[in-house]
């Protein structure tokens, strides 16, 4: 592995790979985390081909990329820190304005990004669609997990005849029509980095083109500190459609149809509760 990660970074190895998570330290003194996904060939690259497309100009940084293979991933250590309402309030600022850099389509990968994808351990595909988002959303993100889910048994079929139903009148359920974002994909609390510097950092996305409240949605899902502040400063720089706190259970349906497949019924009850509220 040393041998790869000097490939990757161009610099020797001092230093590791270990530790949680594996850091290694450079010949120049530079530490960098290595993370390894020798367990899903192309994950890596598909991660690095994320952080590039989600490192805009006003955004919520990411980690530098120094390199990826298909089996590993090099990126910078982020030092850590603490929430604050500060860096809540930038966080909200800085992720309206990734949301607004866009994608060509729902759907669409990142540059360089595979069709086939990664969402956590699990596939995930991104292939563009012409929309509305809400036909996108439920024959990608939504039915297929579902299918998955109710196959593993973490979905009874009456459960399944619940989500089905919602995604037949999803566009009664979708809100005003809105441009495709640009999401991280998977923005949950442990993949947001509050830093030393005031920041918080965004890692391991699973990015593609969207919704905006799906980033929202899935912020909210399993929580994060200071969510209010976030909101309201996201919504002050990018003002929310109306209703849009009504359809969180909608955007929350992928996230934990997909924990359904990953851990099993409890979020499976979540998402058939979840479709439940909408009807």
């Amino acid at each position: 592995m040393t041998d790869r990660v000097a490939r990757l970074t161009g610099r020797a190895v001092r230093d590791g790979p270990d530790g949680h998570p594996p850091r290694a330290t450079l010949d120049d003194g530079t530490v960098v985390v290595v993370k390894d996904s020798s367990a899903d060939p192309g994950a890596a690259r598909a991660e690095a081909a994320g952080l590039r497309w989600i490192a805009v100009p006003g955004g919520p940084p990411v980690p530098r990329v120094f390199g990826a293979d298909d089996v590993l991933l090099v990126t910078g250590l982020i030092a850590p820190g603490r929430a604050t309402p500060a860096a809540a309030e930038r966080f909200g600022r800085e992720l309206a304005t990734l949301h607004d850099a866009g994608a060509d389509a729902f759907g669409v990968p990142p540059p360089g990004g595979p069709e086939l994808a990664w969402i956590g351990r699990t596939r995930m595909t991104n292939r563009p669609h012409d929309g509305p988002w809400g036909d996108w959303f439920a024959a990608d993100r939504v039915l297929p997990y579902l299918r998955a889910a109710r196959d593993r048994g973490a979905v009874d079929p009456a459960g399944a005849a619940v989500v089905e139903a919602v995604c037949g009148g999803i566009g009664a359920l979708a809100g005003p029509d809105e441009p495709p974002a640009r999401l991280h994909g998977d923005l949950w609390s442990g993949n947001v980095l509050w830093s030393g510097d005031g920041a918080a950092w965004l890692i391991d996305p699973a990015a593609h083109g969207g919704h905006r409240e799906s980033d929202l949605a899935m912020l909210d899902l399993f929580g994060l500190p200071h969510l209010d502040v976030v909101l309201a400063a996201y919504d002050e720089v990018a003002p929310l459609a109306d209703g849009w706190r009504e359809r969180v259970d909608l955007h929350q349906l992928f996230p934990l149809l997909v924990h359904a497949v990953l851990f099993g019924g409890g979020y499976g009850a979540q998402a058939v509760a979840a479709a439940r509220r909408l009807r």
